[in-house]
């Protein structure tokens, strides 16, 4: 389970966020890649901008669920 007080600092602020456990597998950058990108030279994953519609939500939670770590949280602020 992803813990909001170990999210990476690039994250935005907002409910989505990827914790320190992040493999950098690609799977939620694939899924919802309006909202997931890379940090390059540390090789993970970071929420860069939060979804707003219902559909782009849905695409983000299925990041969340996807993830083979549980690195990806939806309880941020």
């Amino acid at each position: 389970m992803a813990d909001k007080n170990d999210k990476h600092p690039e994250n935005v602020g907002g409910k989505f966020y990827v914790d320190t456990q992040c493999i950098d597998c690609d799977l939620c950058r694939e899924t919802a890649k309006d909202f997931f990108t890379r940090q390059d030279d540390a090789g993970y994953s970071y929420v860069f901008k939060q979804p707003t519609t219902p559909e782009d939500i849905e695409k983000c939670m299925e990041a969340k669920n996807g993830c083979p770590v549980d690195a990806i949280g939806e309880d941020g602020e």
